[in-house]
């Protein structure tokens, strides 16, 4: 299993770190292929945006031909499918989630030189415009529409509540650990729900690199092996997690899952 540093994810960029975490997930994933078809995209968007005279006209162009004559747009039909979080299964499909799509778009605004940079907004990735002589706008990655300060508002309250109110640390840039380390907690539950456990034990391990000693993650990690009928080994991480949080609700129901793990000694051949 590759062990990722926050030094070495900040020094890619954001859908290459993306793409390394793919690859440590699924080994059958085309490193090669999708850098490729993003440099040959890029090459197209310089291209044909050569002759626009400022960065709003560079912008506008590029959101025109990334949803428009590219085809990307969000996958409503299918939001929580494992394939939305897959760079080189986005690309090919052209149907991704927030953090993707964004990651993708992200590439292609950092090759045209726009100030663009990644916000890990608490209900999904946006994209923040710093223009020179303005105020920020704020680029929903979904579909490719600028988000007003009231509707990102309105995204919080359905989250929080409704004293929710927009924080100026809401809309803050995020760093590369932090976006990978949310993208890689999205694909464990997509392949979860799927019922993908091979994957998702390397989602699981990948998390503990971050975190090493994270109980919440060292239980899912357990569940994880249950799901395997590695049965002791999954014990010993209840184990661990009801040590650490024995206060939590789901210690007392992991207490009785151990005792049904550990009833049958194993039988060593």
């Amino acid at each position: 299993m590759i062990a990722f540093t926050d030094q070495e994810l900040d020094e890619l960029t954001l859908v290459e770190g993306a793409l390394a975490l793919n690859a440590a997930i699924d080994s059958s994933t085309s490193m090669h292929w999708v850098r490729a078809e993003l440099e040959l995209l890029a090459k197209e968007a310089e291209n044909a945006l050569a002759g626009e005279a400022n960065d709003e006209l560079r912008l506008e162009g590029l959101l025109r031909l990334f949803y428009k004559d590219w085809g990307f747009s969000g996958d409503f039909e299918q939001y929580f499918s494992s394939e939305n979080a897959f760079v080189e299964k986005v690309l090919k499909r052209r149907k991704g989630i927030p953090v993707s799509l964004g990651a993708v778009l992200l590439f292609f605004t950092e090759r045209l030189e726009l100030p663009v940079e990644p916000v890990g907004f608490p209900t999904q990735l946006i994209l923040k415009v710093n223009w020179r002589d303005r105020a920020p706008s704020y680029i929903n990655p979904f579909d490719g529409e600028f988000l007003s300060e009231r509707t990102l508002r309105g995204w919080l309250i359905g989250k929080e509540g409704p004293v929710a109110q927009l924080r100026p640390e809401d809309l803050e840039a995020s760093d590369n650990p932090t976006l990978v380390g949310r993208w890689l907690a999205v694909i464990k539950s997509a392949l979860l729900r799927e019922e993908k456990y091979d994957m998702a034990l390397r989602c699981s391990e990948l998390a503990l690199t971050f975190s090493p000693d994270d109980p919440y993650e060292i239980r899912d990690r357990g569940y994880i092996f249950q799901q395997l009928k590695c049965d002791w080994v999954a014990a010993e991480d209840y184990e661990y997690f009801i040590a650490q949080c024995p206060d939590d609700p789901a210690a007392e129901l992991l207490k009785l899952q151990v005792k049904v793990l550990t009833a049958e000694a194993p039988i060593f051949h």
